[in-house]
């Protein structure tokens, strides 16, 4: 027996723990999912609303069988018990009974195949599209590349937006309070125009992920050397979300997707605005930067692509990512630490085409100067990442 003292003391440590903790959200997730929500997400593409009846279809095709056998099976135990004087019929076959339960299922089977079919076949029409748009899935962020159509040329990285105060870590309570859109939200999100064909072109630079808008009634593998594509046309305007659905790892779970639907003229404005930013953060090649300078890029660099595997502190994820403190590669000659970050190794992404030569000079030298390394060859300029690339 559990003494009253015992379960008082209990009780008070339960609810000093519960106080402490940040409040969870409870809202409905501004185009994600709602609160308590039992059904499918609202559908917002043609398809996505076929995936729905589909669903509506089977469910009730599903559940007028359970009825039927159910109803009969019972029917059968309480009308024909023996306790009722009921005795067991002696027969050995039927011939009409196996050709019914033949043909019956067969029937329904070809009933529900039809539309599914038609549905399916239509989610793989990517033909006659409006825009085209590459998505790369690295662990853990998406890439995006604007390839054909208004945007054309357009390319950025979509990372989490949710600060890790309101994560946690292991063994660590979050400090701040969760918002509705928790784990649900980017700092870069695709933006499409509204009632326009969007073909997506997937694959992935190291494990499989997994592109998915419920609301659109999109799923789609993102597969390392291989090229898969859907599509999408969002009828109407507002702001949609996903996530990877694809176990990637241990961040997985913070790979969201954030998709903002517009209308034509705010899709104009969004492309010139993007166009000129990229613009911006093209940095002359040749300009030669301090060491301060270079630090300084190099922190956000790497706490925007590095910090998930490599972690903070440097000392990586033992027996998946290397630690970058006191690493020979990082403290060794900077040649090999600039090949590394072009072209890729292992686990290790290829940058080339996702970082300028700033950035990647950058990260290259905070990383040397970072932590306890005290590499000789400390610096790194743009130009030695351009020659390098050649």
């Amino acid at each position: 027996m559990i003494s009253a003292k015992r379960c008082q003391s209990f009780l008070l440590g339960a609810a000093v723990f519960a106080t402490s903790l940040p409040a969870l959200a409870t809202g409905d997730s501004q185009g994600g999912p709602a609160v308590r929500q039992l059904n499918l997400q609202a559908p917002v593409t043609k398809i996505a609303e076929d995936i729905y009846s589909l669903h509506n279809l089977m469910l009730g095709i599903c559940l007028t069988i359970f009825v039927i056998v159910f109803g009969v099976m019972f029917y059968s135990i309480i009308v024909h018990r023996k306790s009722a004087g009921h005795k067991a019929a002696t027969f050995h076959e039927s011939t009409a009974v196996e050709i019914a339960w033949t043909v019956v299922p067969f029937i329904i089977v070809i009933l529900m195949a039809l539309p599914a079919t038609k549905t399916v076949v239509a989610m793989k029409d990517t033909s006659s599209s409006d825009l085209t748009i590459k998505v790369t899935g690295m662990q853990w962020k998406w890439g995006y590349d604007y390839l054909k159509g208004e945007g054309e040329g357009i390319s950025f990285l979509s990372t989490l937006a949710t600060p890790r105060t309101q994560i946690g870590a292991p063994g660590v309570q979050p400090t701040e309070a969760r918002t509705d859109n928790y784990l649900l939200e980017v700092d870069n999100p695709v933006v499409v125009p509204v009632n326009k064909k969007v073909r997506l072109i997937t694959t992935a630079n190291d494990v499989i992920h997994s592109w998915t808008i419920p609301a659109f009634g999109v799923k789609q593998d993102a597969i390392p050397g291989y090229v898969r594509d859907t599509w999408f046309k969002a009828e109407k305007t507002g702001v949609y979300r996903g996530q990877c659905v694809e176990l990637c790892g241990k961040e997985h779970a913070f790979m969201p997707i954030v998709v903002n639907v517009v209308t034509e003229e705010e899709y104009k404005n969004w492309v010139a605005a993007k166009k000129k930013e990229m613009a911006a953060k093209a940095d002359d090649p040749a300009k030669v930067w301090t060491l301060d300078e270079l630090k300084q890029r190099g922190e956000k660099v790497y706490a925007a692509n590095c910090v998930a595997c490599h972690q903070a502190t440097g000392k990586g994820i033992p027996g998946a990512f290397p630690a970058l403190d006191a690493s020979a590669v990082v403290t060794g000659p900077k040649a090999a630490q600039i090949g590394i970050l072009l072209n890729g190794k292992n686990a290790m992404p290829a940058w080339k085409s996702t970082l300028s030569d700033t950035e990647i000079a950058a990260v290259i030298t905070y990383t040397r100067n970072s932590w306890s390394n005290k590499a000789a060859e400390n610096l790194v300029q743009p130009a030695e990442v351009l020659a390098a690339r050649k």
